[in-house]
């Protein structure tokens, strides 16, 4: 039976892939992840696919940044493909113009805090401001909340503090950076396993090439959302 607070991550080239990897996965995921990586790969069309043929939920992975009223015309078109969740960045001005982009939707904004692939050193190299990760994640994600994100986009490892928030009442955390025991850490640098993430106060976790790299990616589906029961 799926879950969806798995949320398997497309991250293929083109349509015909992620297509492929549904039809391989069946009715055991709900939830899918369509990434910038796929968006001249026919990655609306497999998104409205998916939605509106298969009945599955869609998250659209944007990370938008731009000035308001860019944000806000960009959030405004993508609405009308009756999304799930859609990202932008977490600084407050992007939010507020996503918000207003989706008014009358009932698409969720998410705010990207920091990256999962990025580390102290990388931040360092961004002239980012001096800090613990985990700081600067809580104090990114309460400005979100502030500003109207429906939830944010965090690692596992700082999803328990975003939880404790009281700006975090009702509000959705998604992690990526969700490895099984024994899977390859990939690109990503702040990571935990599913039944952690869960634990520590996720409400969905995304994972993707864990899954669809798998000799036999519904076998490695199921094996997640068992352990999602077992959390």
């Amino acid at each position: 039976m799926s879950d969806d607070r798995l949320i398997v991550a497309l991250d293929v080239p083109n349509a015909l892939q992620g297509l492929a990897v549904a039809d391989q996965l069946g009715d055991a995921v709900s939830f899918y992840k369509i990434g910038l990586g796929m968006l001249t790969g026919g990655g609306l069309a497999l998104a409205n696919e998916l939605k509106q043929e298969r009945g599955k939920r869609i998250f659209l992975d944007m990370k938008l940044f731009d000035i308001g009223q860019t944000v806000e015309n960009a959030v405004a078109g993508l609405a009308q493909y009756d999304l799930d969740f859609l990202t932008v960045h977490g600084d407050p001005h992007v939010v507020r113009a996503a918000k207003e982009g989706a008014r009358g939707k009932d698409m969720k904004i998410l705010a990207v805090t920091i990256l999962t692939s990025l580390d102290r050193a990388d931040l360092d190299a961004s002239l980012i401001r001096e800090g613990a990760i985990p700081d600067l994640v809580v104090e990114r994600a309460a400005r979100a909340f502030e500003a109207g994100a429906d939830g944010i986009i965090a690692s596992p490892n700082e999803a328990a503090a975003i939880r404790a928030l009281p700006e975090a009442a009702g509000k959705l955390i998604v992690t990526p950076g969700v490895r099984p025991a024994g899977a390859a850490d990939d690109d990503q640098k702040r990571i935990a396993t599913p039944a952690r993430a869960i634990a520590a106060g996720a409400d969905h976790i995304v994972v993707g090439r864990p899954i669809w790299r798998a000799p036999a990616p519904r076998d490695a589906a199921e094996a997640i959302l068992a352990e999602l029961r077992g959390a």
